[in-house]
């Protein structure tokens, strides 16, 4: 397979990393987008297989960063085939009611910013790289879309909102080549979960899913590697959940 372009955003933690690290290993070329991760970025670029990879910080909350993301990722690679939207935050916490509406004013601009915003800004600049030559969009959405997240409405609605934009594109952009799809992780053995996983409600998370377990970075990894190459093109619109059937879509 010819050695494609990926730009990765929020790679510089936890499920972005191991997307990251995939692609890099499948012979790729990947620009690690990163917001205030910077030394991880490089660390992780230092470690990455393969040669070419470039690191890129920006706060795609904003605009005109995210656009200059994008042109700066196609400056240092020389084009654009996938594009991963992983970036995205759930915190903090604002429970509709526990939360002053101050702090629910202030999840809910930051999540729609990083979560929805964000990834629909990135992918407007990435697409005009992408026609007239095919691509890749995954985005890494959420099982909170579909179960809900008592804790966190607003990062539950912004993941929906993120599946609904993408199945949108994938009617509009399958005409140029270019196919949209997602994944929709569960609780996922990275750092952001640590805290939950390791504390008293870790064994009732686990037990969600008939393994036992939840899932690592690298099986959602694997997912996002699958929707990117050649033979998912036909799974333009699906969004894959990766959950361990610790909740079921009908």
């Amino acid at each position: 397979m010819t050695r494609r372009a990926v730009l990765v955003t929020g790679a510089s933690g936890g499920i972005g990393t191991a997307i990251a690290t995939a692609f890099a290993a499948a012979g790729d070329q990947v620009v690690l987008h990163y917001a205030s991760g910077r030394k991880r970025a490089e660390d992780l670029l230092a470690a990455l297989p393969g040669d070419g990879h470039h690191a890129v910080g920006a706060d795609i909350a904003d605009p005109e960063e995210a656009r200059r993301l994008v042109e700066t990722a196609v400056a240092a690679v020389g084009r654009l085939d996938v594009l991963v939207n992983n970036a995205g935050v759930a915190e903090p916490y604002h429970p509709v009611l526990d939360s002053s509406y101050e702090d629910w004013q202030a999840a809910w601009q930051r999540m729609v910013a990083v979560n929805l915003t964000g990834p629909a800004n990135v992918t407007f600049c990435a697409v005009r790289h992408m026609r007239g030559r095919g691509g890749r969009i995954v985005n890494v959405g959420s099982r909170g879309a579909f179960r809900g997240t008592p804790l966190m409405p607003a990062y539950a609605a912004t993941k929906a909102g993120l599946h609904a934009f993408g199945q949108t594109l994938a009617l509009t952009l399958a005409e140029h080549g270019i196919s949209v799809t997602a994944v929709a992780p569960g609780v996922v053995d990275t750092g952001m979960a640590e805290d939950l996983l390791n504390g008293p409600a870790g064994d009732s998370v686990r037990a969600q899913s008939p393994f036992g377990r939840v899932a690592t970075a690298e099986e959602v990894a694997h997912a996002v590697l699958y929707l990117a190459s050649p033979q998912a093109e036909f799974a333009s619109g699906t969004v894959i959940d990766v959950n361990g059937a610790s909740y079921l879509r009908t």
